[in-house]
């Protein structure tokens, strides 16, 4: 039975429809909001959640077979995530949500593949000082937490954004 994997990538699922939800209600101009203390785009940032997806399912799986993630350094993360802003920086809601709907979709696919056994492997992950990490932990604290962790930012982004708009109006 794989009861969890189904349960991790409903997770998933309900973490990203929640980011794309309430990014199809934002106005042109919310879109744009800078993001405070991290400087990319509110679309770029949900554009980046979507193109996320497959490494951080490449990696989980990786530990699914018991291969630890070696190399793998939190610069080489933010250079990657420097690198996606400059190239996407104008990116327009339609295709931002369509890649957000379709990478979330087979992120979860990939999860629910997934079985107990693999689920609790465990190897070493260079992004957390090589420690020994079970396959599940790397799947929530990745692939389930970052829309959920960016929707955060980006609604408290927009709430500012709103409530400097109400006072100075």
């Amino acid at each position: 039975m794989q009861h969890r994997s189904h349960v991790l990538a409903a997770r998933l699922e309900a973490g990203a429809a929640a980011l794309a939800q309430y990014a199809e209600s934002l106005d042109d101009a919310e879109w744009h909001l800078a993001i405070p203390h991290d400087g990319r785009q509110v679309g770029v940032v949900v554009h980046h959640v979507a193109t996320m997806y497959p490494i951080e399912i490449q990696l989980a799986q990786a530990l699914a077979d018991g291969k630890g993630i070696e190399g793998v350094t939190w610069g080489d993360v933010h250079a990657m995530n420097a690198a996606h802003a400059r190239e996407f920086a104008g990116v327009d809601k339609a295709t931002a949500l369509t890649a957000l709907r379709a990478a979330s979709g087979t992120a979860a696919a990939a999860v629910r593949s997934l079985t107990n056994a693999q689920l609790d492997r465990a190897a070493p992950v260079s992004l957390n000082a090589d420690a020994p990490l079970t396959c599940q932990f790397f799947v929530e604290d990745h692939a389930l937490r970052h829309s959920y962790h960016h929707l955060a930012t980006i609604r408290l982004t927009v709430d500012a954004a709103r409530h400097t708009a109400r006072r100075t109006a």
